[in-house]
């Protein structure tokens, strides 16, 4: 017979900590306090797998289960020595959910459980206390109408505060016995007047439909968004925990309450929380009561003048202190924890790893480690990279108040404000002026480049995490909003339209790049602060770390806070960018609309001049470290404007007729420019591009040569190869070109030519490919798009549904593809190193800032990441966790067998 139902209590139980993904959180910490001699009140747990069969076979139960819970409702009566429904000592029992995953208050909770007419004048004679009986009834028919039933709660809210004004109090612990038992009558008219049918007695028939409530509550809507928001599967479920009941609210010698075990916003070693005297946990949290401080120093702090428990039940707050320290011993984390004190006796009601905020959790990994309480690898392994993040970028005050019109994807984290500008030549305009403003496109383009890098944030209603405006907005540090479909953006109007509310060019918007929230009018926000423990972690991180970490930077203010925040060297330099602003922009179309190679050539001097100068100071930041050069990547059509009138502006700029730009325009439309002439395409049509690019590189090589300690380290990298000849042939050019740059300069030195492997076809061909190359870099995002046949700025709009639907588990555009993706690049290094053993290979596309993916090039054994510099430091923590989990792997496999190589076999190449 399957076992759907697991009991606790007693110091016994029938699961543990780790089994989570059957008992949920809530039930799994609930067997383990139990098994280590907490006092838990007895209960049981009914589990996931409970929650699937009902989902999957039309909300029906399995055939066992009902017997299942029977037999541990009577284990539970045997352990409390009371009887559930009995009309002389009756046992009461809270219905709680409990997902694998933390999900507070999302899901629905029934307390009380078991009272009706008859138990509850039962509890009153039992306890002594009359007003207790009937506070408990009350609540428990105003929850149980709420959650079981689905009567609004307003219905009752109305009759409890015309009680309180008859009475002439303001708390609900004021009312007298005869106003509660009032109450309960006024609720249950409600409830006859609503669904026109009495409140059940039957306290088995409110247990199953307590239980129902629950499960039915994993598909509520707001259950369904925090599962949306957080990356939490459907199919995951919930559990339901059944557990008796323990009252703080039978007198002043009661309490409940909430606490950390050190403080979840600054990570001090404090012990942290709240409690109320004669009260339920609803009440902590609702705000009905003003909530009381747990220790004098607390209490002191905040200059309350409502006693602590410290000093209310010195026993019961010496007792807890103890319980901290044996739960932050016994998890190894900073634990948050509930609480309940009856008559003087301490129960424990739930645990569970507390959320704290992004400098908080490095200062507790900090200090736990420091205490010997965990390693330095587990305090690295206790931390998500992402939380790393957060410290670098300014956020959102969480006191201020926010009107919040519009969400879309949080594509680049941070939060900033300004005003509304609809172009990039206004946000370069305004930003000039000393104004703050916030892009608006419908999609952006290299073209905006120079908005971009005006504005404090972009926000855009097309596109996903890996479109123009996200990849660009993270490698400058700016917060980005993407693909916001409910609104409308009008350039000719210069205004932005969503619902009811409109908000045109110069008026404020604020967006939160972290949350993908868009909102009205100015909010405040508070600067980034790096602690002295992000610096220890980052050192520890270095430490056990195999991978390099490079960035993705072109200018040197990018290449600049690359290296503060840790970076090996530049990964890539997408020279393109370096052609969009001022002057280079009119020589780059020159160039474009150029007749003949003569013309071409005159345009690429200007150019040169300009690269040179950028690349030098590159080499310069650098110091010594790497630093690959791509050369000229994207379609030459995104750089000539289409309207007429940007036309006529291209055309005076560059002194040529308005006809030729149009003629050019024309010549270079593609059909798919992302599959089109660009790459080494380009460079192969007009061969003077890569020889100009070559020469700016080892010009600067030259001169950073002569006046540097440490020589510089250049590699040429050439995008979108296919063929080896497509290769062979651009790699003569640039050595020629090197030879002639030597000769000239009179100076020696060192260089590398490699390619990026970003086509199906060059990671099949890797093999030969590494006979002319020197070294490797995976370009992921077009190896992604190229792979899956999928634009990457078009997929957001089906993506979704197909996470939804279990065809994707993540967006492959931001998690690099194991299966697919992953198993060419493992080909493709293979392969590779089969030729060139000990080549340099590495990742540059927006994958190498994301920890899932991180992990997966370590797998296959790839030397470094490179990604925009405000992740590095998320990328250091993320190599170091990749490194600790492989070793850990091979341990494992080392104790069986031999440890198996580094770089594993997907398939048989």
């Amino acid at each position: 017979m399957a076992k759907w139902v697991y009991d606790f209590g007693d110091g016994k139980a029938d699961g543990r900590a780790d089994m989570k993904n059957l008992l949920g959180g809530k039930g799994a910490n609930l067997a383990e306090m139990a098994s280590i001699g907490l006092p838990v009140p007895p209960g049981f747990t009914l589990t996931t797998e409970v929650c699937t069969h009902f989902y999957q076979n039309d909300c029906q139960y399995p055939k066992e289960l009902e017997q299942q819970v029977e037999k541990a409702l009577n284990l539970v009566e045997s352990r409390t020595g009371r009887k559930f429904g009995d009309s002389t000592n009756p046992l009461l029992v809270s219905v709680r959910s409990g997902a694998r995953a933390s999900m507070p208050g999302m899901m629905d909770t029934v307390l009380n459980l078991g009272l009706n007419d008859t138990t509850v004048e039962a509890l009153a004679k039992k306890s002594g206390d009359r007003r207790f009986a009937f506070d408990s009834y009350r609540r428990f028919v105003q929850m149980y109408s709420d959650v079981v039933l689905g009567i609004e709660i307003n219905h009752f809210e109305k009759h409890l505060e015309r009680a309180k004004e008859k009475r002439g109090v303001k708390q609900d612990c004021e009312l007298l016995p005869e106003d509660l038992e009032k109450l309960v009558k006024s609720y249950k008219a409600v409830v006859q007047l609503e669904l026109g049918e009495e409140f059940p007695e039957d306290p088995k028939a409110q247990l199953w439909g307590a239980v129902g409530a629950v499960f039915n509550s994993w598909m509520n809507q707001r259950a369904k968004t925090y599962r949306s928001l957080h990356d939490i599967p459907e199919w995951w479920g919930t559990a339901v925990n059944v557990q008796a009941m323990v009252f703080g609210n039978m007198g002043n010698d009661c309490a409940t309450g909430v606490a950390f075990t050190r403080d979840p916003s600054t990570g001090k070693n404090e012990f942290y929380g709240e409690f109320l005297v004669n009260a339920q946990g609803e009440d902590v949290v609702a705000g009905i009561r003003t909530p009381q401080e747990l220790t004098i120093r607390a209490r002191q702090s905040h200059g309350s003048d409502l006693p602590s428990l410290e000093e209310v039940m010195p026993n019961i707050f010496r007792e807890l202190l103890s319980v901290r320290s044996q739960l932050e011993t016994h998890y190894k984390d900073m634990q948050d924890i509930e609480f309940t004190i009856q008559q003087g006796k301490l129960y424990m009601l739930q645990t569970r790893n507390g959320k704290r905020t992004a400098p908080a959790a490095l200062q507790i990994a900090v200090d736990m480690a420091n205490e010997g309480l965990i390693t330095k690898s587990q305090a690295l392994l206790s931390l998500k990279p992402d939380l790393i993040d957060q410290l670098l970028h300014p956020t959102l005050d969480p006191k201020a108040k926010k009107e919040i019109i519009a969400k879309g994807l949080p594509a680049s984290p941070g939060a900033a404000g300004g005003k509304v500008v609809f172009s990039a030549d206004e946000a370069v305009r305004r930003c000039k002026d000393g104004e703050k403003v916030i892009l608006v496109r419908i999609e952006t383009s290299p073209d905006d480049i120079h908005g971009l890098h005006a504005a404090e944030g972009v926000l855009t209603t097309r596109g996903g995490m890996t479109s123009h405006a996200a990849v660009v907005a993270r490698g400058m540090g700016r917060p980005c909003v993407a693909g916001a479909g409910s609104i409308t953006v009008d350039y000719a109007a210069a205004k932005l339209t969503v619902g009811s509310v409109t908000v045109t060019e110069g008026q404020i918007l604020t967006i939160d790049g972290s949350k993908g929230e868009v909102m009205v009018g100015e909010v405040p926000t508070v600067p980034p602060q790096l602690s002295g423990s992000f610096g220890t972690i980052m050192q520890w991180a270095d430490e056990v770390r195999d991978m390099k970490v490079r960035a993705n930077a072109e200018t040197p203010a990018d290449a600049r806070q690359a290296k503060e925040f840790g970076a090996e060297g530049i990964g890539l330099v997408r020279t393109e960018h370096m052609f969009f602003e001022g002057q280079r922009i009119v020589a780059m179309r020159q160039m474009i609309l150029a007749t003949d190679e003569a013309d071409r050539r005159q345009a690429l001097d200007k150019l040169l001049v300009m690269q040179r100068e950028d690349i030098t100071e590159l080499f310069r930041i650098m110091d010594g470290n790497p630093v690959t050069v791509r050369l000229l990547d994207p379609p030459l059509h995104e750089f000539i404007p289409h309207t007429e009138a940007e036309m006529a502006l291209v055309a005076k700029a560059a002194g040529v007729p308005l006809d030729r730009v149009r003629r050019r325009a024309a010549e270079l439309q593609e059909a798919n420019p992302m599959l089109g002439h660009r790459g080494c395409r380009l460079a192969i049509t007009y061969p003077e591009i890569c020889e100009m690019q070559a020469r700016a590189i080892f010009e600067a090589a030259a001169e950073v040569g002569r006046s540097s300690k440490k020589l510089p380290v250049a590699e040429v990298m050439v995008p979108l190869v296919a063929t080896v000849e497509e290769l062979k042939l651009l790699k003569g050019v640039i050595e020629k070109t090197a030879d002639a740059v030597k000769k000239e300069q009179g100076i020696t030195f060192t260089y590398k030519i490699g390619t990026m492997i970003e086509l199906p076809r060059a990671a099949l061909q890797a093999g030969r490919l590494a006979e002319m190359a020197e070294f490797f870099s995976f370009g992921t995002n077009d190896l992604t798009q190229t792979t899956y046949g999928l634009s990457r700025d078009d997929a957001g709009s089906f993506l979704p549904e197909y996470k939804a639907k279990g065809i994707v588990e993540h967006d492959p555009f931001v998690s690099l593809d194991p299966e697919g993706v992953g198993e060419l690049i493992t080909m493709a290094v293979q392969r590779g190193r089969s030729t060139r053993p000990e080549m340099k290979m590495g990742i540059c596309g927006e994958h190498g800032g994301d920890p899932a993916s991180i992990e997966v090039c370590e797998k296959i054994g790839l030397d470094y990441v490179s990604c925009s510099p405000f992740r590095v430091p998320v990328a250091r923590l993320a190599a170091a966790q990749s490194a600790l989990k492989t070793k850990g792997e091979q341990t494992k496999q080392s104790s069986t067998k031999a440890t198996k190589p580094r770089v594993q076999n997907f398939g048989p190449w």
